[in-house]
């Protein structure tokens, strides 16, 4: 205790203690600059994330009628979740080819883990059909 500082919060610091108030303030203020700005940041890239999922969805239904996209409409099964379409090649033709899982991704997405597994069910075989 005696080397203790003992002084009155209300009035002016000693030299000693304003030292160390000061540099808790300094360290107080640059963590909250540093939270202020990942918050930017984190809000800003939600924001963008957003953006591109809302984009997504709306091509993942017009793309079946973009010229270029070369598989028959009338083939296509537009099932949105989990997977995006079922593609029936040749039900135009009343002749079943094969059958595609098919989603649309746009920029830098990635399947999510219960389209992982659709696709490693399908690469594995591990498919069947039942008439009830």
């Amino acid at each position: 205790m005696s080397e203790s500082i003992l002084f009155d919060g209300t009035q002016q610091f000693p030299t000693e203690a304003e030292a160390v108030r000061l540099e808790l303030q300094k360290s107080l203020d640059e963590k909250i600059a540093e939270l202020q700005k990942s918050q930017i940041s984190a809000d800003e890239g939600a924001e963008k994330i957003a953006i591109a999922v809302g984009i997504g969805k709306i091509i993942e239904k017009i793309l079946p009628a973009y010229k270029n996209f070369n598989m028959p409409l009338c083939d296509c099964r537009f099932i949105s979740e989990p997977i995006d379409m079922i593609v029936f090649d040749g039900a135009s033709d009343m002749k079943i080819n094969n059958i595609t899982f098919l989603d649309v991704k746009t920029g830098n997405a990635k399947l999510n883990t219960h389209q992982r597994q659709i696709r490693d069910a399908v690469k594995e075989h591990r498919v069947n059909c039942e008439v009830i």
